[in-house]
């Protein structure tokens, strides 16, 4: 018996010591996971801030180009109202389960942002159908929509915490080599 008890603070040490080990193991493992999870959905939410840019941007630019047509945007490859109006179902129809997918995974403040954008768009499309010949008005609702679309991306940034981006106002004219 004393031979065992010689032995005893040798065999708490290695059930310890196992103990540890595997405790651990799982802490690691657990925060791996936690990381690994955390990054694909970061990932998805950034392709659904894509999606549904891309497929805002769709209406946006057929709404230039009929813009063109009437006189308001100097856009270089005009289209008629009644050329762009099947384009336009074809782009809201994709907008829909983009917008869908948006609500679901991004934070308050994107979608948020994404709604002050999209609602500038449809006054946008509005607009456009009902034939307006008003240039000045036009470039008050650019001006929206440009301020729409930065806000929705300073928000997505955040959300993504990535580093501020660009505004992505483009200069319109000559480029000057200053």
């Amino acid at each position: 018996m004393t031979a065992f008890l010689q032995q005893l603070p040798a065999l708490l040490g290695v059930v310890i010591g196992a103990l540890g080990s595997y405790l651990a193991i799982v802490r690691s493992d657990g925060a791996r996971f936690r990381r690994e999870t955390a990054a694909r959905w970061e990932e998805r939410r950034l392709s659904v801030y894509g999606d549904y840019a891309r497929a805002l941007k769709k209406s946006v630019n057929l709404t230039y180009r009929v813009a063109s047509h009437l006189g308001n945007d100097p856009h270089p490859h005009p289209l008629s109202p009644a050329q762009a109006e099947p384009l336009l179902a074809e782009a809201t129809d994709g907008r829909d389960p983009a917008g869908e997918a948006l609500i679901m995974l991004g934070s308050r403040e994107v979608v948020d942002r994404a709604r002050v954008w999209v609602t500038t768009v449809m006054e946008m499309e509005r607009f456009m159908r009902e034939g307006t010949h008003d240039p000045r008005a036009w470039q008050e609702l650019l001006e929206r929509q440009r301020a729409g679309r930065e806000g929705y991306y300073a928000a997505v940034r955040e959300d993504l915490a990535l580093p501020p981006g660009h505004p992505a106002r483009w200069p319109t004219g000559p480029l000057s080599d200053a």
